[in-house]
């Protein structure tokens, strides 16, 4: 696919800006403006008014221009795009900054905060079940059972690797054991943003009645550290291998190769609409299910005196790969749930980073940005990396590919992550590996996540 560039952007017969030529941009960038800034009339309360009606659709198309002005951008800011995570860090970035600062009416920000993270709206309980059910229910089932018993207690090993590590190089700055866990770890190892950070915030937020941005805020600077450096990791694990080709498959993982490798076979059948809506609804079920068995389990846990919750995306994670490995959904549900996913996950991730932006205080980034934190992230990722190599070899891996899948695709940005570590360490074929880390992984960690908020969060 050939790389995005500035050029085309500001070429009128290109359709660029998420599908929409310049010239009808820019005439939607004047209508949100005017929606936003302009007074008009008087409030309820005698105020000056605007011409703002906080629905759903109105919401979710002004933040689309705003996600799509700077996500376009970031996409094409050599470096940036590369290594820090292009438009979608840059849309949250400059959203935070718009809200930290008072660039937007605070009647856009309350709109803004429902639209989010409240109900009933909240654009959360939407966007988090498409990309869990999509995830899971897609991977192939062969690949799932297989990952269970082989690859996935190899992404084990870098969890501990990653905690380990952590917790030492924290204790040097007086960090506790849960704080590195719960702030370093999990959002460094949870399977990227979306999946990932988002829904572990959501997790936090109903553990202590704090916004979710506060955890988030802090989470996403971590991540982003850590991304870059997994992908300068990646890198240097390839060029180890020329030094050591002793410790490289070249682009294989497992050294016994007369056993059938894992394949993460993606559904091939081609869905229509009606599987994608089939898909929504079956998403929705889920979720309802899910629900019921977060509340029965509160109850019960209530009523034994047991101290920790799950919440009720455990339920809906545990249930979906249930529905998997019985292989009760049919192919074309299957596609459906993929095509779901890939609207979710592509299509509006730069909504949801404009909302999560405007809700959070760009200077508790800032702070997050110090020396101990950069050291701690560092740590992290080479302790997953470090860990998994020294165990690859007696579970019939190869420890530089190993160290790459298992170790790097767990401590970064999740897909575009993934394709950011396999293009630096020149390992792209093993893209399969890599989607298992993130998304049966990233799973993993949320269900961890909900233990640890459950037991430790305050």
């Amino acid at each position: 696919m050939a790389k995005k560039n500035f050029k085309e952007l500001f070429d009128p017969k290109e359709s660029k800006w998420g599908g929409i030529s310049l010239p009808m941009f820019l005439a939607a960038l004047v209508v949100v403006a005017i929606m936003v800034y302009v007074p008009f009339g008087l409030d309820k309360e005698g105020n000056p008014g605007s011409f703002l009606r906080p629905n759903f659709l109105i919401m979710f198309s002004a933040l689309a221009v705003f996600g799509l002005l700077f996500g376009e951008i970031g996409d094409r800011i050599p470096i940036w795009d590369e290594y820090v995570g292009g438009g979608t860090i840059l849309v949250f970035f400059v959203a935070a900054v718009f809200g930290t600062y008072g660039l937007v009416p605070e009647k856009f920000m309350k709109a803004v905060d429902v639209f989010y993270n409240k109900q009933p709206v909240n654009f959360l309980e939407m966007f988090i079940p498409a990309l869990i059910v999509g995830s899971v229910l897609t991977v192939d089932r062969k690949t799932l059972i297989k990952s269970i018993s082989g690859y996935i207690p190899l992404i084990i090993v870098g969890v501990f690797g990653a905690s380990v590590c952590g917790m030492a190089v924290g204790f040097i700055f007086g960090k506790t054991p849960q704080d590195v866990m719960m702030n370093y770890v999990l959002p460094i190892m949870g399977g990227g943003t979306g999946a990932g950070a988002i829904p572990m915030s959501e997790m936090w937020s109903s553990k202590t009645g704090r916004p979710a941005s506060e955890w988030f805020a802090f989470a996403i600077s971590i991540l982003s550290i850590a991304n870059v450096f997994a992908i300068i990791t990646g890198a240097l694990l390839k060029k180890l291998g020329e030094v050591k080709p002793n410790l490289t498959g070249n682009g294989e993982l497992i050294i016994d190769n007369s056993k059938e490798a894992i394949r993460d076979k993606e559904v091939e059948v081609k869905p229509e609409l009606t599987d994608t809506t089939a898909a929504f609804i079956l998403t929705g079920i889920l979720l309802m299910t899910a629900h019921i068995l977060g509340e029965l389990w509160s109850a019960f846990a209530k009523s034994h005196n047991i101290d920790f919750e799950l919440h009720r995306l455990v339920f809906l994670i545990l249930l979906t790969m249930f529905l998997n490995i019985a292989n009760v959904v049919p192919d074309r549900l299957k596609a459906g749930a993929k095509r779901m996913q890939t609207f979710f996950s592509k299509h509006t991730i730069w909504i949801l980073m404009a909302a999560v932006g405007f809700t959070t205080d760009v200077k508790e980034i800032g702070a997050a940005l110090l020396p101990s934190n950069v050291l701690i992230a560092l740590a992290i990722v080479f302790g997953a990396v470090g860990f998994i190599m020294l165990v690859a070899r007696k579970m019939k891996f190869y420890p530089i590919e190993a160290g790459i899948t298992a170790g790097l695709c767990m401590a970064n940005r999740g897909g575009a992550g993934d394709v950011a570590v396999l293009g630096a360490a020149d390992r792209m074929e093993l893209m399969s590996f890599a989607q298992i880390s993130s998304r049966i992984g990233g799973a993993m960690m949320l269900v961890f996540g909900s233990v640890l908020f459950s037991m430790f969060a305050s």
